[in-house]
């Protein structure tokens, strides 16, 4: 039976994995202190860089459904607890580890699901939230404006059509005003030749 102190740290554990947007595990080993403080800062607001003892955690990560996670809680383990957008810290997280190569991503939950490193490192690779919204927008404008253009070819088609069919109407009308005018005028002038003679 765990001690009061036990209780109290599983307990501060299992909130932090309820509120957290994410948590990552690393293998911290050979890192100095203020590297570590370093790796902190770079999370961002809201997120938090700790040592964890490993059975402690183990029995906070079932008590949650993450019992997936048992197998990474070996050797010195620290846990990133995520807040906001995962992608940003595990950008951190992914720089940090090129810069310090002792520090070790295991692994961990995003969103609700147990991810492994590899995952951890393709999150990295994504996009910022912002980023991809502008890019959904610059795309649902596009192909606003080429359906607007769809809508209105219809009516320009229509109005040319009617634009050429008055054009095609005025010409006949003027070449008909024309044949009856030139024949009058052959007539005419036949007769004036006739009254002559």
């Amino acid at each position: 039976m765990p001690t009061q102190a036990k209780a109290a740290v599983i307990e501060e554990i299992t909130e932090r994995f309820q509120s957290s947007s994410a948590a990552v595990l690393t293998e911290y080993r050979g890192l100095t202190v203020a590297q570590l403080t370093q790796l902190r800062r770079s999370l961002g607001e809201g997120s938090s860089y700790a040592v964890v003892k490993n059975t402690l955690t183990k029995r906070a990560a079932e008590q949650v459904g993450y019992s997936d996670l048992a197998p990474l809680l070996n050797g010195p383990t620290a846990i990133a607890f995520i807040e906001g957008d995962p992608v940003n810290a595990a950008k951190a997280i992914r720089d940090f580890a090129r810069a310090n190569p002792l520090l070790v991503v295991k692994g961990g939950v995003v969103e609700g699901r147990t991810v492994n490193a590899a995952e951890v490192t393709a999150l990295a690779d994504v996009e910022p939230r912002e980023v991809l919204l502008a890019k959904l927008a610059g795309a649902m404008k596009g192909n606003l404006t080429k359906a607007a253009g769809l809508f209105q070819a219809p009516l320009s088609q229509v109005a040319r059509l009617a634009a050429a069919l008055q054009e095609k109407k005025s010409a006949e009308g003027a070449d008909s005003a024309a044949a009856d005018t030139t024949p009058d005028t052959d007539a005419a002038a036949g007769d004036a030749a006739a009254s002559n003679d």
